[in-house]
């Protein structure tokens, strides 16, 4: 896959990484000039569930280079943020994806299985395990979900919605920011989720310079709403239990919306 857009970059953006939490699992990763949207959740409501965050900010989506799907359940592969993009954006996804995803509208999909990969422009998209239940309610896709490392410059892992799993000690040293799911939107969690502890031990396994934790604070049942006061206290928990575990791993906890950028260090491999 080439990047898909066309425009002048600044020899800042042919070699930089900044990521924007867009909320939930939905993040912009901007590495080397292209420009990566992870699991689109770009809506005012996700089925029941409305979003308790901030509106995504106009134009936060345009000109994507590709889309890292990391599983088809609702709140990560929206219907109504997949119909907000080009049909023609190119999407990497689980194996079994590509079928459910142009029946919506979207032409271009490269399906990986963990340890395959694919390039969009410059930078190099690897699918990694995750441990999370497969397949998407009251529909028959048999889609495994996946993470995602996006390697140029600087590495970006991208967990999507997992568990621990016995591979994730395999990216320790090469990851210079992992996105890592703390939370849900319910008041529990199910099976094949990082509750903020569970998160702290992977920052522990993964070792990245930097950890933003994701999957936080933006969609909440009607019945009955939680206090927004309350949202971000997973995240919170997380940094706390990291630099207890992990010292050596810094923490930034980032509003929805909220723009950063990672200045590049050696890799320590």
């Amino acid at each position: 896959m080439e990047s898909t857009a066309d425009r002048t970059l600044s020899p800042s953006e042919r070699e930089g990484l900044a990521v924007t939490w867009l909320g939930h699992s939905t993040v912009l990763i901007e590495l080397d000039g292209v420009r990566l949207l992870t699991d689109p959740v770009l809506g005012a409501r996700v089925g029941p569930l409305r979003r308790m965050a901030p509106p995504v900010p106009a134009g936060a989506t345009r000109a994507v280079d590709a889309v890292l799907l990391s599983h088809l359940h609702a709140d990560h592969a929206d219907r109504r943020s997949l119909r907000m993009l080009d049909p023609g954006t190119p999407v990497i996804a689980p194996v079994g994806a590509a079928r459910w995803l142009s029946r919506r509208g979207l032409r271009t999909v490269r399906e990986l299985r963990p340890g395959e990969e694919a390039s969009v422009g410059g930078v190099r998209v690897r699918a990694t395990s995750a441990n999370h239940p497969p397949g998407r309610w009251r529909e028959r896709t048999g889609t495994a979900p996946v993470g995602f490392v996006a390697s140029a410059s600087q590495a970006v892992y991208f967990a999507g919605d997992t568990d621990l799993f016995a591979g994730m000690s395999a990216l320790a040293g090469s990851i210079d920011l992992a996105l890592l799911p703390v939370s849900g939107w319910g008041p529990t969690l199910g099976p094949g989720h990082l509750d903020p502890a569970r998160a702290a031990e992977a920052a522990e396994m993964i070792a990245p310079r930097l950890a933003i934790p994701i999957h936080w604070g933006t969609l909440a049942a009607p019945w009955p709403l939680r206090a927004r006061g309350t949202l971000r206290a997973p995240a919170d928990l997380f940094a706390e239990l990291t630099s207890r575990r992990a010292g050596g791993v810094q923490v930034r906890v980032l509003a929805p919306g909220e723009r950063l950028e990672l200045v590049r260090a050696d890799r320590r491999r």
